[in-house]
């Protein structure tokens, strides 16, 4: 079965946050994950917590990744060599 690394909605009503997530394609984003890679808070941009080494692991095996986590790889590797 495929694998895909996806986005995840919780927060509030108008105060999203999104957790980044390893879950099986066929299954809708609300479903089980089979592990939690990182967080993304949209309201504040420099907010980006993402476990590398593991979605490094995951694509190694074939995950599919979405395009708005391929977006937010991009930019958590601007924000490491700005530090």
């Amino acid at each position: 079965m495929a694998v895909a690394i996806k986005l995840k909605r919780i927060g509030k009503t108008l105060k999203p946050v999104y957790r980044v997530i390893v879950i099986h394609s066929k299954k809708r984003c609300q479903g089980t994950p089979i592990e939690e890679l990182g967080h993304y808070n949209p309201r504040n941009k420099k907010d980006i917590s993402l476990n590398i080494e593991r979605i490094n692991y995951w694509i190694k095996t074939g995950a599919i990744v979405s395009d708005t986590v391929k977006n937010l790889l991009k930019k958590q590797t601007e924000i490491q060599k700005n530090i």
